[in-house]
Parts: structure tokens; C-alpha cells; sequence
């Protein structure tokens, strides 16, 4: 048996054999080491700031447009976005924050 801390702000997501069981914490739990693979998924609120840019509209005006983009993630074992199986989605929790960044990297246009 393996204990595995869970901090308050966190959640613990538990495989037995790849199906998922169910979300367990904040607090002191026990896992079977070989068989139950535990994933930690953050419900905090990550924020992000996009980068100022220069935008000209249709009627020619040239405006320049800064924003903010915050995620959180409310029920750990169930994302928001499609996927086949929910250990793949779960997985990507972790870099949603790399995801985030990169799209906010693209340029925006009216």
C-alpha cells in the first residue's frame, strides 16, 4: 500500500487498471502501487495575460487590444473538451496551461 497526500487546492484522480474510479482528497489516502495510478489535477484558477496587438478594423482605425484569459477546472474526472477515453483527457490537464500559452501566440484579427 502506498499513502498519498492530497493538498486542499487539489484533487487526486484514481486508475485501477486504466478505469478510472473516481476523484478522491484533499486529505491522506491509500493506493495499491501496481495496480492504481493516481493523477493530480488542480482546481486552482490559472490566469494568463495576452501580450498587447495592433488590430486595424474594417473602417481602417488602427486599435490596439490587450486581454486576460483565466481557466479553472471544477469536476477533475469530468473535462470539458471531447475525448476518447477520460485517462487521455486527464492527462492533458496538466499542460493546459502550455496549451493556453501557445494559442495565445497566434495573432488576432477583426
Amino acid at each position: 500500500m502506498s499513502i498519498k497526500i492530497v493538498p486542499e487546492y487539489e484533487r487526486g484522480v484514481i486508475f485501477r487498471l486504466g478505469r478510472i474510479i473516481g476523484a478522491k482528497g484533499p486529505g491522506l489516502f491509500l493506493i495499491i502501487p501496481v495496480v492504481d495510478r493516481m493523477i493530480r489535477v488542480s482546481l486552482r484558477t490559472v490566469t494568463m495575460d495576452i501580450p498587447p496587438q495592433d488590430v486595424i478594423t474594417k473602417d481602417n482605425v488602427t486599435v490596439r487590444v490587450n486581454a486576460v484569459t483565466t481557466s479553472t477546472s471544477s469536476t477533475p474526472t469530468a473535462p470539458s473538451w471531447p475525448s476518447r477515453t477520460t485517462s487521455r483527457a486527464l492527462h492533458r490537464l496538466p499542460r493546459r496551461h502550455c496549451a493556453a500559452s501557445s494559442a495565445k501566440s497566434t495573432s488576432m484579427s477583426c
